[in-house]
Formats: structure tokens, C-alpha cells, sequence
């Protein structure tokens, strides 16, 4: 017997949540090692630290750090709708839960992008 792949269901607004919430988290783990090798560039003294710091003063970087934001604040987001999903009700509220997690989410990227401007 074989099995067909119904692909209705990536059509449905949780399946878009779920893939978000996954690709963030990849998204952060893979920042991680930069992130490690950024504060260990203040182990190798201040001369490194401050010539790291004058390369992250570019927009390339300030823009990257938008970035990360908006995969913290999708991600936080999204882990936030899967436990009020799993703990809470599911009496049709799910895409409630999704819409409020996509507007926090860009709300708090526009927020750091206005602090960058200000």
C-alpha cells in the first residue's frame, strides 16, 4: 500500500507557523558560533576586541542585527503560541495565536529598527 502526500495541509496558516518557528531556531543556531567567536575576540586582548567592533559598526552588521532580532522575536513567538496551544484550549483559536505571534514578532523588529535610527 503506498502512501499519498496530501499537500493541502501546507496551505493552513499553523503549518506556515510551525515552519517559521523551525527555520528561526536554525536561523539561531547557526548564529551561535559567530556569536561565540565575537566574545572571544575579548579574550585576545583589546586591540581585537576594538578591531571587531569597528567591523560590526558597519550597516552590513547593524542590518544583520535586525535580523536577529526579528528570528529572536519570531522564534520566541512561536514557542510562545505552541505552549498556550498545548497547555490551553484549542477551541479554534489557533489562527488567533498565529496573527499575534507574526505581529509581535514585526513590532518588535520595528522597534529595534527605529533604535537604530534614533
Amino acid at each position: 500500500m503506498t502512501r499519498r502526500i496530501d499537500r493541502r495541509a501546507r496551505a493552513h496558516p499553523a503549518y506556515w507557523a510551525f515552519l517559521v518557528h523551525r527555520l528561526s531556531g536554525l536561523g539561531l543556531a547557526l548564529f551561535l558560533p559567530l556569536h561565540f567567536w565575537a566574545l572571544g575576540q575579548a579574550l585576545q586582548g583589546a586591540a581585537a576586541l576594538d578591531g571587531f567592533l569597528r567591523l560590526a559598526d558597519q550597516p552590513l552588521f547593524k542590518f544583520a542585527e535586525w535580523g536577529l532580532v526579528v528570528l529572536l522575536s519570531l522564534h520566541l513567538a512561536g514557542g510562545v503560541r505552541l505552549l498556550l496551544i498545548e497547555f490551553g484550549s484549542a477551541s479554534g483559536l489557533r489562527k488567533d495565536w498565529i496573527a499575534g505571534a507574526v505581529a509581535f514578532a514585526a513590532a518588535a523588529g520595528m522597534a529595534f529598527a527605529l533604535s537604530l535610527l534614533a
